[in-house]
């Protein structure tokens, strides 16, 4: 165990035990998927269970990890053993942001013909932003009208992570014209649905892992059975998969700056420097510390985060918990990676150097579940401050 180790394992025995274990289970996958496809990747790490929700277990002995609480060690032992970060980011948004707050809502009967997602057989995709109407879902232009039974749906969803490949989608669509908090509802359906069209994988910088596209519904026909939930509780259900994804999907950045933290760490306790070891120096020893300060800290929260689901705290009471850890661990993942980057000098943007840095990804993580500036302006208003968007 290393130095970084030790003092960075804070948690219980148990919930450490489970970041080991997935660690080592998935370093040997780590080896042989570099390269291949992020279908690849997905079903052979969902092959170690990570998908799986275990049921709720309130009368658990000693220290064991409730349910949700191991979905975050599983996420960060996964990380921790060199996976594509894009990947282990798709694991989080399906675990976190729709599997745990769909398991919720859904009838027993409906979750279980789900299982397949758990099996990693079956992709699924959150479909919400639009490109008129990102962080503001009741300005949304896709519309679902009543249709005898069911629906008629049109419109499009935009940078939604994983749609080029994804096999479901949960789509929010309008069902009333106004304002009101009951004006959206919620689908979920295949997306080989007659009538919806996906656009090819946009070419981005951050996350490359994972593709992220666009999908377009022109008179797309649903049976009510796809509406989750009643006709106007698409806000709701929002809220929900928000919160849980705000609470915890950063937990794929744990692995990542634990690696970089400790490759700094070795690289400055070798590498000589004005004739001394550079790690000797007052300000490196400084940058650090604020890097392992940085992720004890975003350590803490996020488990943190995960003990308050597991003992059954309603996600309504967590909002403004959730941005507030989003926007702390997503900070402290940019300002991590700054200080390795000013430590690493010009080998940072060297692709083969022994200590790249990726940039663009930690500055995403500002953006996405919600940019942080309007966060806080939601962080405020919990306060009572009168303060709008």
């Amino acid at each position: 165990m290393t130095a970084t180790d030790r003092l960075l394992r804070t948690g219980p025995t148990a919930t450490e035990a489970v970041v080991s274990e997935y660690r080592d289970r998935a370093r040997p996958l780590a080896e042989q998927l570099a390269g291949k496809g992020f279908r690849d990747q997905w079903e052979a790490l969902a092959g170690l269970g990570v998908l799986r929700l275990d049921p709720p277990e309130p009368d658990r002995a000693g220290d064991a990890p409730g349910p949700v609480t191991r979905s975050l060690a599983m996420v960060e032992g996964i990380g921790l053993a060199g996976v594509d970060p894009g990947v282990v980011y798709a694991l989080a948004s399906q675990v976190f942001g729709m599997q745990y707050p769909l398991r919720a809502v859904l009838p027993e009967e409906v979750w279980r013909s789900l299982a397949h997602l758990q099996e990693g057989r079956v992709l699924l995709c959150h479909a919400l932003t639009e490109r008129r109407g990102g962080s503001d879902p009741l300005s949304m232009d896709t519309r679902a009208r009543r249709d005898g039974d069911g629906y008629v749906l049109d419109g499009a969803k935009t940078f939604i992570t994983a749609a080029p490949v994804a096999d479901l989608a949960l789509v929010f669509a309008r069902t009333e014209e106004n304002r009101s908090p009951f004006a959206l509802s919620a689908f979920l359906f295949p997306v080989d649905t007659p009538g919806v069209t996906r656009a090819d994988a946009f070419a981005k910088t951050a996350l490359p892992g994972v593709p992220m596209g666009e999908l377009a519904f022109e008179g797309v026909r649903l049976t009510a059975d796809h509406r989750i939930g009643a006709e106007g509780s698409g806000l709701a259900i929002l809220s929900s998969t928000t919160t849980w994804e705000r609470a915890l999907l950063l937990g794929y950045a744990l692995g990542p700056m634990r690696i970089t933290l400790q490759r700094i760490t070795t690289w400055a306790s070798e590498r000589d420097h004005f004739g001394r070891r550079m790690g000797a120096s007052h300000q490196v020893a400084a940058r650090v510390s604020d890097m392992a300060l940085a992720l004890h800290r975003s350590r803490s929260l996020l488990y943190a985060m995960a003990a308050r689901l597991d003992a059954g705290t309603p996600t309504r009471r967590l909002s403004a918990e959730a941005a507030l850890t989003k926007i702390s661990v997503s900070e402290d993942y940019v300002r991590l990676t700054g200080h390795a980057t000013a430590l690493s000098g010009v080998r940072a943007f060297i692709a083969d150097s022994e200590l790249p840095a990726d940039l663009h990804s930690p500055m995403a993580a500002l953006t996405y579940a919600g940019p942080n500036d309007l966060l806080r302006v939601g962080v405020a208003r919990e306060f009572g401050l009168p303060v709008e968007n």
